[in-house]
């Protein structure tokens, strides 16, 4: 395995060269020539799927995480628009990001570069192949992709056609690679890449994220666990705080964007009663409840329900005191992930907003909104809850870093 990772680190690093030069016409050709090759091969792509579907029935896959892994014809066409939003948007590299002359006459320019090398360890969902490939690609970074085993068919379908983009585009092959097993020591390997790897940006559970930041060598863009919080104010207007819960925990509850803990403050309930309750258990959604939203046709929650991630049609709720009580749960078993207010009251969501820390914040929106193309990034390589370079949805402008390009003219230090 070490020596499969030599071999696709020292292409990798080969390509980043020549990468770091590709003009931005290169890069859109390529991903609009890789977005025309998926959907020519949507056919095979779905057939490929079907396998993978197969493998993660008999693996035990829970029905939100078979959701994700799905491919039909309508998921592939969203795998092509993001290809194409991604093209459309302009390169990064080389972008001047500051500029400004010193009393010395230095001029001083800070501009954009790329990374490097990135690789990416996801699970299950095989449009992370389209979207990490096309956001580090755009970047200026090769990129070594491993896929979790129940999309391996998926993603080498969908590899192939990003290959196809990059030939067409005179760009090399290597430029996006992915690892060709499902072996699990495979993982351990890229963690420890660190002659070729610059950066790893796992994508998936607490156990994979867990697993890369215990071992990794190479430095690491967390990704946690989406443990997303919905604070219903007393000021909330009801017909939208409806709207809203349950399509942040109904929409698709496998992916991080769910809403996992739906928290209601007394004043609220007082006016309006178990509405939001009764309507998330009319939609199917089990709720485990504690003190006094514990109503009828609800499960009694247990510690461990809070701060938990579902990623299934169950969500945790209490009832709480007001904003600053709701803050405080929220601190106490949040992941940083999104967290989102139900709110008519200005001051009450400005005290929301400042007093938590989590990378995306609403206000009367649902926290499925929580994804790099809803946010204008055509896609996303994850949703980083670190506080260090890259934070929030990660696109291709954060997959970037930087240098200074200082002009003088003769000048001497005094």
């Amino acid at each position: 395995m070490t020596d499969m990772m030599d071999t696709l680190g020292a292409a990798a690093k080969a390509a980043s060269t020549a990468l770091a030069t590709a003009t931005a016409a290169q890069k859109t050709t390529a991903l609009n020539a890789a977005a025309d090759a998926v959907w020519d091969a949507r056919a095979a792509i779905i057939a490929a799927n079907a396998d993978d579907m197969d493998f993660g029935r008999e693996k035990g896959l829970s029905p939100a995480m078979l959701d994700r892994l799905m491919l039909d014809e309508a998921r592939i066409s969203g795998i092509c628009d993001g290809l194409r939003a991604v093209a459309a948007q302009d390169d990064p590299i080389g972008a001047v990001t500051e500029e400004w002359t010193q009393p010395t006459g230095l001029h001083i320019r800070r501009v954009r570069t790329p990374i490097g090398v990135i690789g990416v360890i996801y699970e299950s969902r095989p449009n992370v192949t389209a979207d990490a490939g096309a956001l580090c690609l755009k970047s200026g970074n090769a990129v070594i992709l491993r896929g979790g085993s129940e999309s391996f068919h998926s993603s080498t379908a969908i590899h192939a056609c990003l290959v196809q983009g990059l030939e067409k585009a005179g760009l090399p092959a290597a430029a996006i690679q992915l690892v060709p097993t499902r072996d699990r020591a495979a993982v351990t390997a890229m963690l420890q890449a660190t002659d070729y790897i610059d950066v790893i940006v796992p994508r998936g559970g607490k156990g994979l994220v867990g697993l890369v930041q215990r071992e990794a060598r190479v430095p690491v863009f967390a990704h946690l666990e989406g443990i997303c919080h919905i604070y219903v104010d007393a000021s909330a207007d009801l017909e939208k705080t409806r709207k809203v819960v349950i399509n942040a925990k109904t929409r698709r509850t496998g992916i991080c964007g769910s809403a996992e803990c739906l928290l209601i403050d007394r004043a609220f309930w007082d006016t309006h009663g178990d509405i939001l309750i009764r309507d998330l258990l009319d939609t199917g959604v089990e709720v485990r409840a504690a003190g006094d939203a514990a109503i009828s046709g609800t499960v009694p929650a247990k510690p461990e329900d809070f701060g938990h991630e579902f990623l299934d049609m169950i969500i945790a709720t209490k009832i709480v005191d007001g904003v600053d009580a709701a803050v405080a749960h929220i601190r106490q078993y949040g992941s940083n992930h999104t967290d989102a207010i139900m709110a008519e009251d200005d001051a009450v969501a400005d005290t929301f907003f400042t007093n938590l820390d989590s990378a995306i914040l609403m206000r009367n929106a649902s926290t499925q909104f929580a994804d790099g193309g809803e946010f204008g990034m055509g896609a996303e390589i994850g949703i980083a809850t670190g506080k260090l370079h890259a934070r929030g949805p990660v696109g291709a402008v954060q997959l970037t870093s930087f240098k200074y390009l200082v002009n003088g003219d003769g000048t001497v230090r005094a």
